[in-house]
């Protein structure tokens, strides 16, 4: 068995609340800190078109982005399995974002604050592993799609608040990025407060995940005999099922729109004043949360193949989302909210699913590296095809997304618990 270093984990003999109450307080802890870039993110198309940014810039920079927050994982992910120190990078990665936000409003030059808006996703590449383990332990106990989801949904109300606050000031303030982006100083403060005392609550959160495996699927051993050696290189290795859903989901994902593209349209195409945009992001949260709870509660039913819903959605979005029709174009952006929804709470819940738990801080680094590219690829795709034509946009999408529903089938993901 793997030992913490003192102090990290295993410092306490049990979990100091119940498993539900350390989801929500988790929740908690994103809501606070999805209040903070949820915010800033609801306007990063806006401010960087602002600043002299093209789509091109705005797509390629905003998928550099998530690239950022999902690459870099592969090197946090084994480092929070070597280490063993979930909470140091957890709290590391929350840190990192709350001090990345609020001076975005007031750098005044392009390249800095395309920096920020990396720095930002940075802090959640070091993060997240971290964090979804972490949530995972707990999950076992919960229900993997309905903790993951609950957690999702809280998540979104941060998403809703954020933007919405920022734009409650810009409308104040005649449009000033400064003061909008300033407030959410105050949101980032408590992320890190209350990190701190969850942490010193529950130190090892494992004690959820160790009480839980009272289930049948802990007590079926393997028939076959095997050597320690063998045993150790199976732990080492990845399982396959985990790749052939890394490579549907990273399909899916190469043909997704960012959201700096969708309200780069929508204010350089007049359909919405810059004000309006976190407002309708802020909407688009809400149905994410929603698009969780839903295919969470139905993924512990049935499995991913509530899995298929993703690809039709992420179709849609474009289809919508870039025409000329202001009413059209604000209901591919709630599209777009239900996708992610699907994607931020039932991917990550699979992934808890398909890896056993000594190398899912890995498996959830590899899993956001690949998906990482992917969303590169995405934002630089719809980026380009955006400033070329409309229709070659939705019709790439559209074949991108063919793909990763045939490559769904394929693989039989959808079959799988």
């Amino acid at each position: 068995m793997e030992t913490e270093p003192a102090g990290e984990l295993g410092t306490t003999p049990r979990a100091r609340m119940g498993a539900w109450r350390f989801v929500v307080w988790f929740g908690t802890v994103s809501l606070l800190a999805d209040f903070v870039y949820e915010g800033a993110r609801s306007v990063t198309g806006p401010l960087l078109s602002s600043l002299g940014a093209s789509a091109l810039v705005v797509g390629v920079v905003t998928g550099a982005g998530e690239a950022a927050a999902l690459g870099l994982r592969l090197v946090s992910g084994p480092l929070a399995d070597r280490t063993r120190r979930f909470w140091t990078l957890t709290i590391s990665g929350y840190l990192l974002t709350v001090v990345s936000v609020p001076p975005l409003g007031v750098v005044g030059t392009l390249w800095a604050a395309c920096a920020l808006v990396v720095a930002e996703r940075v802090g959640k590449a070091v993060r997240s592993p971290a964090k979804d383990t972490l949530l995972s332990h707990a999950t076992a106990a919960t229900g993997r799609g309905r903790g993951f989801a609950v957690h999702e949904a809280m998540d979104q109300v941060g998403a809703l608040i954020g933007p919405l606050t920022v734009a409650g000031v810009l409308a104040l303030t005649g449009g000033s990025y400064g003061p909008a982006l300033g407030v959410l100083a105050v949101p980032g403060v408590a992320v890190v407060g209350l990190l701190l005392w969850l942490r010193s609550r529950v130190p090892d959160p494992r004690r959820y995940e160790d009480g839980a495996q009272a289930s049948p699927e802990a007590t079926k051993a393997p028939a076959t005999r095997s050597t320690p050696a063998s045993a150790a290189a199976r732990a080492r290795r990845l399982p396959t099922a985990f790749w052939t859903y890394a490579a549907f989901t990273a399909a899916t994902t190469a043909g997704f729109a960012t959201f700096g593209v969708l309200s780069y349209h929508l204010v350089q195409r007049h359909l919405l004043a810059p004000a309006w945009v976190p407002v309708l992001y802020a909407a688009a949260m809400a149905v994410d949360a929603v698009a969780a709870l839903v295919t969470g509660w139905f993924y512990d039913r049935h499995g991913p193949a509530v899995l298929v819903v993703l690809p039709l959605l992420a179709a849609l979005v474009p289809a919508l989302a870039f025409t000329d029709a202001v009413t059209v174009a604000v209901a591919g952006s709630l599209v777009w909210g239900a996708a992610l929804g699907v994607q931020e709470s039932t991917l990550r819940a699979t992934v808890a699913d398909l890896v056993p738990p000594g190398r899912r801080a890995t498996a959830y680094g590899v899993f956001a590296g690949v998906v990482g590219g992917a969303s590169l690829v995405g934002g630089a795709l719809t980026g380009a095809l955006y400033g070329v034509s409309v229709p070659l946009l939705i019709t790439v999408v559209a074949a991108v997304q063919a793909l990763a529903l045939a490559l769904l089938v394929f693989t039989g993901t959808r079959r799988r618990r």
